[in-house]
């Protein structure tokens, strides 16, 4: 009579929780869901927008005009972002997409990681930032010059943000040689 070996209850006990742990990745399948509900809320904002742009053609000023132009670019930006943050995120930390070879497959997406991802966010964020920035450069009249210094100021931060990252993702990824 032959007896399978059997496995050591800590062996066992390592691969459940290994399986528990690595499936755990799993969790973040709705808040990718989530990001795509917000940006269907975007996409009927841009809608709405944009009605108000073509129904408001004889009577909006130049500024006015301006200034919904750059709230729609400021929506297409945040999308853009969020289509980064739902495929760049689901392709990273829970599972391939497996999009080798198909015509509209993202140049971006071939090569990302965490680190690529953080980058490319914190350049979207600057360019959202900057769109903001110039509305609100545009409607200075209508605003305080304590809320465009501010604004001034958070935009400056995100830049000194992402240039830090972008240094410190280059260090990490070419590391001096040891001397």
């Amino acid at each position: 009579m032959n007896i399978p070996p059997t496995t050591p209850p800590a062996e066992q006990r390592g691969k459940v929780l290994t399986t528990v742990l690595f499936g755990s990745r799993w969790l973040q399948v709705p808040l990718y869901l989530g990001l795509i509900i917000a940006q269907c809320v975007y996409v009927v904002h841009f809608m709405v927008e944009l009605e108000h742009l073509v129904m408001g053609i004889r009577t909006l000023t130049e500024e006015a005009i301006m200034l919904i132009v750059l709230g729609l670019i400021d929506v297409v930006m945040i999308s853009n972002l969020l289509i980064m943050v739902i495929v760049g995120g689901y392709e990273t930390f829970v599972s391939r997409l497996n999009l080798e070879g198909h015509p509209d497959e993202p140049e971006w997406l071939s090569h990302v990681n965490a680190n690529v991802l953080k980058v490319k966010l914190a350049t979207a964020i600057i360019g959202i930032s900057s769109i903001h920035l110039l509305k609100s450069f545009i409607n200075a009249p209508n605003l305080d010059e304590k809320t465009l210094l501010w604004q001034t100021v958070i935009h400056t931060a995100f830049i000194v943000s992402a240039i830090s990252i972008a240094y410190i993702d280059r260090l990490m990824s070419h590391p001096q040689a040891a001397h």
